[in-house]
């Protein structure tokens, strides 16, 4: 398998003619569809040959499948079948929930949904971003057999409450309730505090209307309460890869020296929180190697 970008400076350049985009739009080539998953009916879409070695993209918390709609294309050109889908409560599987009974979606829910969608094809090259990196960890802990690899995209890199060491606010993270935190987040998506174009701000805006704020909520109760599965992330034997930008919210000092506890290889990009919507090239370009790493004869 041959990819079209081959050297670092041409993955840069793709990426800085990027223009903005209607990414409410679906891909042409993608093929949209419904997973039916323990907590519901879960939005998703494929694009690329099935007969390909497969990828799936998780997005975290307000985000949503169409995040990747720039990451995949590359992917698909280097020979891969990408997957993703939206997590419940979020978007379009705003439906998508905890039972009456239990009351909140928690680390069991998403892990039931998150390891039914993996169990459904041929094991993947997992991408996990921000809180769909910790639920990665979670899975490849528990069921190693279902990755090829992972890479964790701008996923918290700490344990227990990882709010702690976001830059300015952390030391007073840890006085926040989960809604507060919720809030906070929610307020600087609609204000354009990540600085993004009109058109994606149009996206999130309308994407936020959607998304169950409740789910939301729990969601960052659960980033307060992050399981430590480091030892067996590290010990898992499959290649990781930390992906990161330079204005993300942890430093890229605490994102290296995670890189570092759990084996991963670390790559950092002149970006912020999102670099598959702002660097796509350069993260499929370092996503490919670590595909290529799992895809060598033992």
């Amino acid at each position: 398998m041959e990819t079209a970008v081959d050297t670092r400076a041409q993955a840069a350049e793709l990426d800085a003619r990027l223009h903005p985009i209607d990414w409410s739009a679906p891909d042409p080539g993608s093929t949209a569809f419904r997973f039916d998953a323990p907590s519901g009916s879960l939005a998703a879409w494929s694009i690329g040959d099935p007969a390909n070695p497969r990828v799936v993209l998780v997005p975290g918390a307000t985000g949503s499948k169409e995040d990747f709609v720039l990451l995949a294309p590359p992917l698909v050109e280097a020979g891969y079948f990408v997957e993703s889908y939206d997590l419940a409560g979020q978007y379009e599987s705003a439906a998508a929930g905890p039972s009456r009974v239990s009351g909140h979606w928690d680390y069991d829910l998403y892990l039931a949904d998150f390891i039914t969608f993996l169990e459904a094809g041929e094991p993947a090259h997992v991408l996990g971003y921000s809180f769909a990196g910790i639920l990665a960890q979670l899975a490849l802990a528990g069921r190693p057999e279902l990755f090829r690899s992972l890479t964790l995209l701008t996923t918290p890199p700490l344990t227990g409450n990882v709010f702690r060491g976001i830059k300015i606010i952390g030391p007073i993270a840890r006085f926040a309730s989960p809604h507060a935190g919720a809030g906070l987040m929610i307020w600087g998506i609609q204000t354009n505090k990540n600085g993004v174009d009109e058109r994606r701000l149009d996206f999130v805006r309308a994407r936020l209307g959607i998304t169950r704020r409740e789910s939301v909520d729990d969601i960052i109760a659960l980033m307060m309460d992050t399981p430590d599965v480091t030892a067996a992330v590290a010990s898992a034997g499959v290649p990781l890869l930390v992906a990161t930008g330079q204005h993300d919210l942890w430093p890229v000092r605490a994102h290296a020296e995670y890189a570092d506890m759990i084996g991963a290889e670390l790559a950092v990009y002149r970006t912020g929180h999102s670099p598959c919507e702002t660097t796509p090239n350069q993260l499929a370009l370092d996503m490919i190697t670590t595909f290529r790493r799992a895809e060598q004869p033992a």
